[in-house]
């Protein structure tokens, strides 16, 4: 299904009046600032590099399909996408040689200027959570067990440029339907739930047994279908209904269900399995609903178009941050025990790239890491929410024109 352009002057006007409501969002007061030397970091890799030219590789490909002088901003500091794409493929060409780290700390020392975010003179410490690809059950057709939906887009659904109109707010696009005359935000996940509104709108890829299964696919954007023939399906995000994303943890949290130290994306599932009766009602509190698409890509795809590499990639603001920008990350990672539930947390450094995006990652205090899929990803996507540190590099071309 092609994009639909919203046309009628009408829809327009519609249009134009909620693009104003959304340009609300506050600019945060942190700044992206250069790290003085005294002060940098020790770079060293608790993977030892491993699959960081492939993440490097998908940063040079987004700069390099843009126009040569497109500005990057480091703060103060600003960065050519010619300029971006020579320092990655230099960087990942010492990589590629598999340097000891300590040639790779003082490559960089010498080599790059490094940033952060700080607020009131103070480094930003950074709240990391992470996010996986899951694999749900299917069916191709409705049974009585298999009865969840996975739609696809819906054929009414509407998506609108805010850059058509000239106006310049947080939000690039509005997502409505048409009803008569009049523009409308699309269906919420209650009515899409309840009301089987989109039975006549949009096809259902597949058929699920597990509703809460679903749900983790709606949080993740993308994952594999385990059909009951036997087959295997992709499925990628789409598009969403428009709506706020609202976190169903949150409002756990605030009602007393699960702890603010025992939430994780595990508690919140084993609440819900165990509290059948509760479950629209907490769905419900997110009124955002997801769309997919069958894709024959072996992995995810981020914002940047790029495709994302396993415990490398990074959702960050792209509206305040540097898309694509090498990064230096430095927090605690899980160490999984044999029933599937962390044993321990031990810290890490390890460099990364900002690939993708994400509606709750908003502002300069989070960042949300991909880890693939599988076991170690389930467990490292369910349970991360550690505050560590978060820098930005720029390394400096071979010809030293910075």
């Amino acid at each position: 299904m092609s994009r639909s352009k919203i046309k009628s002057p009408a829809a327009y006007a519609a249009a134009a009046f909620l693009a104003i409501l959304l340009c609300a969002y506050p600019a945060g007061a942190a700044q992206i600032r250069q790290v003085a030397a005294e002060s940098l970091p020790g770079f060293s890799d608790d993977l030892a590099c491993e699959d960081l030219a492939e993440a490097l590789e998908q940063s040079i490909a987004y700069y390099e399909r843009l126009p040569e002088e497109r500005k990057f901003d480091f703060g103060k500091d600003s960065y050519s996408a010619g300029q971006m794409a020579a320092g990655m493929k230099r960087f990942k060409a010492l990589v590629e040689k598999k340097p000891p780290q300590s040639h790779i700390n003082e490559f960089l020392r010498e080599n790059a200027k490094v940033y952060e975010f700080a607020e009131q003179q103070a480094p930003v410490r950074v709240l990391f959570t992470g996010y996986y690809e899951p694999m749900i059950n299917g069916s191709n057709v409705k049974t009585d067990e298999f009865r969840h939906p996975v739609y696809s887009r819906p054929d009414d659904l509407l998506q609108a440029d805010l850059s058509d109109f000239g106006i310049e707010c947080d939000e690039d696009t509005i997502i409505a339907r048409r009803k008569g005359e009049k523009l409308v935000p699309y269906f919420d996940r209650k009515a899409i739930e309840t009301k089987n509104v989109l039975e006549s709108r949009a096809n259902a890829i597949a058929w699920t047994d597990d509703p809460v299964d679903l749900f983790f696919l709606h949080v993740q954007g993308s994952g594999t279908i385990k059909m009951q023939n036997g087959d295997t399906l992709r499925v990628g995000y789409d598009i969403t209904n428009g709506r706020p994303y609202r976190s169903i943890g949150k409002y756990l949290i605030d009602k007393g269900k699960i702890s603010r130290q025992e939430m994780s994306m595990q508690a919140i599932a084993g609440y819900l399995r165990q509290n059948p009766s509760e479950m629209d009602e907490i769905f419900f509190y997110n009124p955002r609903y997801v769309f997919f698409k069958v894709t024959e890509e072996q992995t995810s795809r981020g914002a940047l178009g790029g495709e994302l590499t396993p415990g490398r990639s990074v959702a960050l603001d792209q509206k305040i941050t540097p898309s694509g920008a090498l990064l230096f990350v430095s927090g605690e990672k899980p160490v999984r025990g044999k029933s599937g539930d962390v044993e321990r947390w031990e810290p890490f450094t390890r460099f990364m790239c900002s690939h993708d995006a994400g509606s709750a990652i908003r502002g300069p205090k989070r960042a949300d890491i991909f880890w693939g899929s599988g076991d170690y990803a389930k467990t490292a996507a369910g349970y991360m929410k550690h505050r560590g540190r978060l820098y930005f590099i720029a390394v400096e071309p071979e010809s030293g024109d910075f």
